[in-house]
């Protein structure tokens, strides 16, 4: 599929993920591809990496390992010889999965005994300390993190939570033996080995350690974790002669077109996003509870655009605070309430297409997996990073459309105008 066999197959749980993953090997002077789904087919294009987005964090965990498998399966045909499993840096999922179910069936589809859990980000404000996690100062379970509408995480001790959802047994990796470098850590994977363990939480509180678990993971076929520990894989790589330097890695083909800003998320970073933009630039609220009702909100969504966008881009949100989430979701159902929005923020996002919006900033995993899907974006060229965990991305098609699809808890308080800038090309 590409002129040059990729070296390195990731598969992400969501779309945002997956972004966030590409931006770190981008990072790392790897060209990166990220498709959208397993493709059927793709255009030749040179990378060093391909990671495919699945929207699979949620759903359950029967399908998440099929689609996993498939994925794994379609990146081995295309020759990588290392693969990686992402998921977020905040380890969002329940005492059934979908991460524990997930990594023991790529694990018997590779053949392998061992691999390590690592979702740390330092740069975000997520580390991981004598197995637990950490977002800035705050444990998992007291960080807001408690309050997620579908993945509420209510332990902060990683190897606790991991083990609820696997039969294998699940180890550490202290920070005390990271510290001490990649081969004290590679000596740990054997010991953890010797000891029946098949998964292993590692700590990491800074970048240092990143670097230090991707090398003493150079050997191991599969790995699993946030995007953080991809940081040290390109090394491994160009250590071993397999990667050249690659300064055009980052490039993208100018896009011109109208801007438009999408926000489903109800995260913190995102509410206090919206907060900034409502406070300079025209906004317009998706209603849930309207949608339930059979308003056309994307019929009046769309004519709040047409007024405007031409002069200046415009923010539609359905980002509400946790308390309003959970009053909707009381009177709607988790499941509807989540369906409604993604649907409405899709069609809209369909709708500016054709009246030529070009540059899509999209904020919330979920929301990002409806949206790319409704614009039919197939596969994604990484660019530059724009905040820690984002980069700007361009699709491949001959008229390309430019996207930067954000995490609900990423970005600072500006992101959505620096992302804008972004996709404009105006970097400085």
């Amino acid at each position: 599929m590409s002129t040059s066999r990729p070296l390195l197959g990731c598969i992400a749980d969501d779309f945002t993920g997956a972004t966030d993953l590409a931006n770190m090997l981008v990072r790392g002077g790897m060209r990166t591809v990220q498709t959208i789904g397993v493709p059927s087919e793709m255009p030749a294009v040179a990378a060093d990496a391909l990671v495919i987005a699945l929207k699979s964090r949620t759903i359950p965990a029967a399908e998440a390992i099929e689609q996993s498998l498939a994925a794994l399966r379609w990146l081995q045909q295309q020759g990588c010889t290392q693969f990686f499993f992402k998921y977020c840096s905040t380890f969002d999922s329940t005492d059934d999965g979908n991460i524990g179910p997930v990594t023991d069936a790529l694990m018997k589809e590779l053949g392998v005994d061992f691999t390590i859990a690592c979702p740390a980000f330092p740069e975000n404000g997520r580390t991981i300390y004598r197995g637990y996690l950490f977002v800035a100062d705050a444990l998992l379970n007291e960080s807001g993190m408690e309050n997620h509408p579908l993945t509420p995480m209510t332990d902060a001790n990683l190897v606790r939570v991991l083990q609820r959802q696997t039969e294998s047994k699940v180890g550490l990796v202290r920070y005390d033996t990271v510290a001490r470098g990649a081969a004290a850590t590679q000596e740990r994977f054997t010991a953890l080995r010797s000891e029946g363990v098949k998964m292993a939480i590692a700590d990491a509180v800074s970048d240092k350690d990143l670097f230090t678990l991707g090398e003493a993971c150079a050997e191991l076929k599969l790995i699993t974790g946030g995007s953080g520990v991809a940081l040290g894989l390109p090394e491994n790589f160009r250590r071993a002669g397999l990667l050249t330097a690659a300064g055009e890695a980052a490039q993208l083909p100018k896009v011109d077109g109208l801007s438009v800003v999408l926000a489903g998320s109800a995260s913190k970073a995102t509410n206090a996003q919206v907060a900034e933009w409502k406070a300079k630039r025209p906004a317009f609220r998706i209603d849930p509870l309207a949608l339930a009702r059979g308003e056309d909100v994307v019929a009046q969504a769309l004519a709040f655009a047409d007024e405007r966008i031409k002069n200046e881009p415009v923010l539609i949100y359905a980002t509400a605070t946790p308390d309003e989430v959970k009053a909707v979701q009381k009177e709607l159902g988790v499941a509807k309430a989540g369906h409604l929005v993604e649907q409405a923020l899709a069609s809209i996002a369909a709708g500016l297409k054709q009246r030529g919006v070009r540059q899509f900033v999209v904020a919330g995993g979920e929301t990002s997996g409806a949206v790319v899907q409704a614009l039919d974006v197939r596969a994604l060229r990484i660019g530059p990073q724009i905040d820690p965990g984002v980069p700007a991305t361009a699709t491949l098609d001959e008229q390309p459309v430019a996207l930067a699809l954000k995490s609900g808890n990423f970005g600072s308080v500006d992101f959505f105008e620096k992302a804008l800038r972004y996709l404009d090309g105006k970097t400085a």
